[in-house]
């Protein structure tokens, strides 16, 4: 299933290059940068704009930065596996227009109504995007080999659409939940709109000339004149037999 069984070099070195930094950047945390929200997403307040490019690679705990790490390094692999040609702008269109998406959400408590400033880390955003342009890439494009992989997408992180919701709405939290849904939303948004906009970039599916009949000419088809030329014998004229005609074996059957 790898393009041309050949894997791509950026399809293994950009998401290391990933990893390394959301792990550096996690380094940095626990020795006391970024703290008080520098470097996260503050929805609307000037001083959450530069979180746009850092939060990312910016992480709450351990378990938070390594549930990142593995859709990160898998989803990655595949946008520059398959998607060569359009891997590079997906990925930062989509890194830079999620975390604008989310600066300019209002952080509003769905349960309350009320206001409520928090402070937006993790490449999750990016994990949503990059899982919503695999899935809908394959599909607007309808290549068999890209719908495998949005299959496979579907398949391993389809649970993936129920973070775009409050989890509010599913438990009774006494606190609110610590899980950006304005992040996963606005990834898997974007997502799907690189996914329409690049749709007619890179691989698609294949038409074949049998499939426009009223635009089939026999000449034209140089596989079929190429066989022709080199099997003359396939095309000669089966040796004519007389039709068998009763009468003219009348003496023959009276004989016997």
């Amino acid at each position: 299933m790898l393009k041309n069984n050949v894997i791509s070099r950026k399809a293994i070195v950009n998401p290391l290059l990933m990893l390394a930094a959301m792990w550096s950047g996690y380094f940095l945390q626990q020795h006391g940068f970024f703290g008080s929200c520098f470097g996260a997403i503050i929805p609307l307040l000037p001083e959450g704009l530069l979180g746009i490019i850092t939060s990312p690679l910016l992480h709450g705990n351990i378990d938070h930065i390594v549930g990142n790490s593995i859709p990160i390094a898998v989803l990655m692999f595949l946008l520059y596996q398959f998607y060569p040609l359009v891997a590079n702008r997906v990925f930062v269109i989509g890194w830079l227009a999620t975390g604008l998406l989310v600066w300019l959400l209002p952080p509003i408590d769905i349960m309350t109504g009320n206001y409520l400033y928090t402070c937006t880390i993790g490449a999750s955003g990016v994990v949503y995007v990059l899982a919503f342009f695999l899935f809908f890439s394959g599909i607007f494009k309808w290549n068999m080999t890209l719908l495998t992989i949005s299959l496979l997408v579907v398949l391993y992180y389809g649970s993936l659409v129920w973070g775009m919701l409050p989890e509010e709405l599913f438990s009774h939290l006494e606190e609110p939940s610590k899980i950006s849904w304005q992040a996963h939303l606005a990834g898997g948004i974007v997502g799907v709109i690189l996914a329409f906009v690049f749709k007619k970039v890179g691989d698609r599916k294949k038409r074949y000339i049998w499939e426009f009949p009223n635009y089939y000419s026999e000449k034209d088809d140089k596989l079929w004149q190429e066989y022709k030329e080199n099997h003359p014998d396939d095309f000669l004229e089966l040796p004519y037999k007389k039709k068998d005609d009763i009468w003219d074996r009348l003496d023959e059957l009276r004989g016997k």
